[in-house]
């Protein structure tokens, strides 16, 4: 069964399709992928995966046609950055 697996960088994105049997785990289609060495600094005993924008574990069985997703840290806080965005004049939240 295909099977896409994605990430992106500010500077590169990357989504690799992969063909994996019926019972493959999350971590196993990423592995599978090559796109951990296409990204050496992922680590999956840090980051957050998903399927579909819904996190999941590296441990979920994919389904046929699953988007599996690999998230970045993040690096600021969201709060603040929708601050900085705000234009002048208007009520910050």
């Amino acid at each position: 069964m295909k099977v896409g697996v994605v990430y992106a960088t500010a500077k590169k994105q990357s989504w690799l399709t992969v063909d994996v049997p019926e019972g493959t785990t999350v971590q196993q289609t990423i592995e599978k992928s090559g796109i951990l060495s296409q990204f050496p600094e992922i680590d999956l005993a840090t980051q957050k995966v998903g399927i579909f924008g819904k996190a999941t574990t590296l441990e979920t069985v994919v389904e046929e046609g699953a988007r599996i997703e690999i998230y970045r840290p993040i690096t600021c806080d969201p709060k603040t950055v929708k601050r900085r965005a705000a234009p002048e004049g208007e009520a910050k939240a």
